[in-house]
């Protein structure tokens, strides 16, 4: 765990002081806990550009933006033992290549995919963005590559959205499976949809399939705005996650 993740570095939404504190408590004693290392430029250079690069430095967030990023890359790098979690931010699924907006600066999932397809160790991913909104960045910078999915359900209701996840997940044949994982669907978030046992049946449903197809499976924090909430549903979506993994619990990496 980095305590820097919990510094409020500008004053939107996700980064305000005592969103994380809940979900980091909620998530004590669960599985190994793994410190950090901010993402190298490189890593970054393979999903923005260097103005982009220039632009998140002027804003004044490189530090946590690429520690968050380093963070979802070190997930991934665990995650071909067990199924991991990025408790990370900034989040990323609103960065593109060359802009962001949504409290985003850095994606952070797509530079961590990217990695594991630099070293040679992905040969076709599913990204799930189970965020409320739109994973714009996500889709800019990956979308039209071969070897990556990107599903973003959009079901009215409990019952229709865990659908199309489970529809997601079934059609999928490949080795990696990464959740950008948004809980501002949450009852009592934002988007008032999803009850916390819901997160637990997604997670169940992300650990049993990458079970089933010997992938590498990740999760990388992106909204989630009612810190109460936020924690219970992390907590049911990571317990779900390791649920198919024989008793394995996810390794998580805030």
């Amino acid at each position: 765990w980095s305590e820097r993740f919990l510094e409020e570095y500008t004053g939107d939404p996700a980064a305000r002081a005592g969103r994380l504190e809940p979900t980091v408590a909620a998530l004590e004693g669960f599985g190994e806990w793994v410190e950090p290392s901010p993402a190298p430029e490189e890593a970054v250079l393979r999903c923005h550009t260097a103005d982009h690069l220039d632009w998140v430095r002027r804003c004044g967030v490189w530090e946590i933006a690429a520690l968050a990023a380093g963070g979802a890359i070190e997930a991934a790098r665990l995650a071909r033992k067990a199924p991991a979690f990025a408790l990370v931010r900034p989040p990323g699924h609103h960065a593109s290549a060359h802009r962001a907006w949504g409290f985003c600066y850095l994606n952070n999932l797509a530079i961590a995919l990217a990695d594991r397809r630099a070293s040679g160790d992905l040969e076709r991913a599913l990204v799930l963005d189970i965020d409320l909104h739109f994973g714009d960045g996500t889709v800019n910078i990956l979308g039209c590559e071969e070897w990556v999915a990107i599903e973003n359900p959009e079901g009215m209701t409990r019952g229709e959205f865990l659908r199309q996840v489970a529809n997601a997940l079934a059609g999928f044949e490949g080795d990696w499976i990464a959740v950008s994982a948004g809980f501002d669907r949450h009852a009592r978030d934002w988007g008032g949809l999803l009850e916390t046992e819901d997160y637990g049946a997604i997670g169940r449903m992300v650990g049993l399939r990458a079970r089933a197809l010997g992938a590498g499976c990740f999760a990388v924090l992106e909204g989630g705005y009612n810190p109460a909430a936020m924690a219970e549903a992390a907590r049911s979506f990571c317990e779900g996650l390791g649920a198919g993994w024989a008793g394995v619990t996810p390794a998580r990496t805030p």
